[in-house]
């Protein structure tokens, strides 16, 4: 979507504020813009005044014949609009106005440094150029700041008041012109492809507001993977409603996909339920709490109502899967309001035996829930979201156990499923039908519900591939691989401060930086890193920087648990004892008591690779993998394990920092 206002910069100059406020009403179909307008006008009008001053200033002694002057141009991934861009010289000003503002505050800040990074990571036009973010408060007293250079195309925030905004521009130019090429066409850059990627939890506001996922989600060969795949979910829906079936589908994906986007989309997609209620269903407490809040806050923030009301409203659309079945599992007559039933994270369902622990009732999670949707007199839709190599807990029964309740009860439910899931080697003993499906069960194969490009690393698509083949102890395969991740950043420190402060040099707008470490890295405590303290979810990921419960602190690391299913920017892997390669394979330890034990039952060896697979695919702009040294006084922590895990990470690619 273009800018409301563009104009060459010497035609803005002459042009009457007026008729450029009129162009910029014109922009605008969002009724909740218009309610706003009266106060809008009056800023517009301050802004263009400055703006006209400023370069008529620039004008006396440079030639701006090729600079252009853009005005509220749209931020989908932010649902905002820049104030105002100045194509200069090759150079790409962002500029946030703060009418009437005496100082220069930590928000506006933020939210232009912001604005610079998107267009970095995700406006065509921009890749390659500096960008430059000013601050203008309009009744500050400050003079110019003057920002060193930045290896960064994003430049430091520079900070101007409305007297000398033209000085600002002018020393902003002086620094950055150089590391420029040619000046930037305004039509071009104005109609270039902006292809956002956002965070999950971005992603479940936008979706929750109303928006389409094809709008929020553009993003190279992810875009069209993902849009067909919630499409064909919706079509698969809309067959049950019809013809009053019931029919369950599974959808796989790498990790990062976007398995729970696609999940979401389904829930609040308006066309297909048609007063009939869906739910998003995960056994992920930390992922549920985490987008419960993160959707309260924002919608609590664009309606102006109170944080309870908008927190009983999310809180209907998702849920913990535990709830659901406690609200229902016991009385057989109790039908289920929600027609359309999302589960995320489904090869993770309880087997038997921990789901008589968890209920009382000695049959599996996934047959529990089948019963309960089967209810339904005519039609129902279960949409089971499955990740490979993701089961990280004792307990976990895996898909065969989705397959056994289906053949055994409910093959009366028409199945429709990923071809991943058709071959067993795609998800190993994880498969649906591990020997093959009965004559009785329905089965339809869909190529469209397989996500196989990763979404999260939006710089690195072969990221999720890389891992896989690090775990698979491959490092030829993993040199090979890293080739093409040159614009992901992956590191190797054994300093953990060294670690830390390449996380805060990272640390920009609201991009978010945090420690990750598994479960089972309990030796970690040596170095003031305690995998048992319990994370206190909502705000290490949601909390603002100076939130000491932030994760921006870098104090307490999130594990596996807490991380599946989420994201951050940047994050720093502190591996630890449990995972140490020998050979041409891993020692795989559990810490008990006071000393190592090794692990040799096969199922808990994968759950602790999982853990590590979980952990290497959290960030989506880079990482740092800090390795203890070890202490040679400290039998837990020899120093030749961490060498061989510092070794191997080296040998397959990742550079020491």
């Amino acid at each position: 979507m273009p800018a409301y206002f563009d104009e060459c910069a010497t035609q803005f100059i002459n042009l009457d504020p007026d008729s450029i406020i009129g162009r910029l009403s014109q922009g605008t179909s969002d009724a909740g813009f218009f309610q706003q307008l009266s106060s809008q006008v009056d800023a517009w009008r301050t802004q263009i005044i400055h703006l006209q001053r400023a370069l008529a200033e620039l004008a006396i002694d440079r030639s701006i014949s090729d600079w252009h002057v853009l005005l509220e141009y749209p931020i989908p991934r932010r649902a905002k609009r820049i104030d105002a861009v100045i194509l200069a010289a090759g150079v790409i000003l962002v500029l946030e106005f703060k009418i009437g503002a005496s100082d220069f505050d930590r928000h506006a800040i933020v939210q232009v440094e912001d604005y610079c990074l998107d267009l970095r990571d995700f406006h065509k036009s921009s890749h390659g150029r500096s960008i430059v973010p000013i601050v203008v408060a309009t009744g500050a007293q400050h003079e110019h700041s003057l920002p060193g250079a930045g290896e960064d195309r994003v430049k430091p925030v520079w900070l101007s008041n409305s007297d000398n905004l033209a000085k600002t521009i002018k020393c902003a130019l002086n620094q950055y012109s150089c590391d420029t090429g040619a000046p930037v066409d305004g039509l071009e850059w104005n109609n270039s492809d902006y292809s956002p990627t956002p965070t999950i939890i971005e992603s479940a506001q936008s979706l929750y507001a109303g928006q389409d996922v094809k709008e929020i989600t553009r993003c190279h060969a992810g875009t069209a993977n993902l849009t067909i795949t919630s499409e064909t979910i919706l079509k698969t829906a809309e067959i049950a409603r019809t013809y009053k079936k019931k029919m369950i589908c599974f959808v796989t994906g790498v990790p990062g996909s976007g398995k729970t986007l696609a999940g979401l989309n389904i829930v609040h997609n308006r066309q297909i339920h048609d007063g009939e209620l869906g739910v998003f269903m995960s056994g992920n407490i930390p992922l549920v709490r985490v987008l419960r809040a993160a959707l309260a806050r924002d919608h609590s923030r664009r309606n102006r109502g109170s944080k309870s009301e908008s927190k009983r409203k999310v809180s209907t659309f998702i849920q913990v899967a535990k709830d659901f079945i406690k609200a229902y599992i016991d009385d057989e007559r109790k039908v289920p309001v929600d027609r359309i039933v999302v589960f995320d994270e489904a090869q993770r369902a309880w087997n038997a035996e921990q789901s008589n622990r968890k209920f009382g009732h000695n049959f599996s999670e996934p047959e529990m829930m089948l019963r309960i949707m089967d209810r339904h007199p005519d039609w129902a839709v279960f949409v089971a979201l499955v990740g490979n190599g993701q089961e990280i807990h004792t307990g976990e029964a895996g898909l065969a156990e989705w397959g056994r309740a289906l053949e055994r009860r409910f093959s009366h439910w028409h199945v429709v499923i990923s071809p991943s899931l058709a071959a067993s080697s795609d998800f190993g003993a994880g498969a649906l039908f591990p020997n093959g499906a009965t004559s009785k069960v329905s089965i339809t194969e869909n190529k469209s519900l397989h996500l196989n490009v990763t979404m999260r690393s939006f710089k690195a698509e072969v990221l999720s591939e890389y891992v896989a083949s690090l775990l698979a102890l491959n490092p030829v395969r993993c040199k090979e691989i890293a080739a093409k991740l040159r614009d992901y950043p992956l590191f190797l420190t054994r300093d953990l401060n060294e670690a830390k402060a390449w996380l805060r040099e990272r640390r920009r707008g609201s991009r978010r930086v945090g420690l990750v470490a598994s479960s089972g890295a309990r030796r970690l405590r040596a170095y003031g890193l305690d995998v048992k303290a319990e994370l206190d979810v909502e705000h290490w990921f949601l909390s603002p920087e100076e939130d000491v419960r932030s994760s921006y602190f870098l104090e307490v690391p999130a594990t596996e648990f807490g991380i599946q299913g989420l994201e951050l920017d940047w994050i720093g892997l502190c591996w630890g004892g449990d995972l140490v390669p020998q050979g041409k394979s891993w020692l795989l330890r559990s810490f008990k008591g006071a000393k190592w034990q090794i692990v040799r039952n096969t199922v808990k060896q994968q759950f602790i690779i999982n853990k590590y697979r979980v952990l290497l695919t959290r960030a989506r702009e880079g990482m740092v993998i800090w390795v203890p040294v070890g202490d040679t006084s400290d039998l837990t922590r020899p120093p030749k394990y961490y060498d061989a895990i510092a070794s191997y990470l080296v040998e397959c690619g990742i550079c020491p920092l």
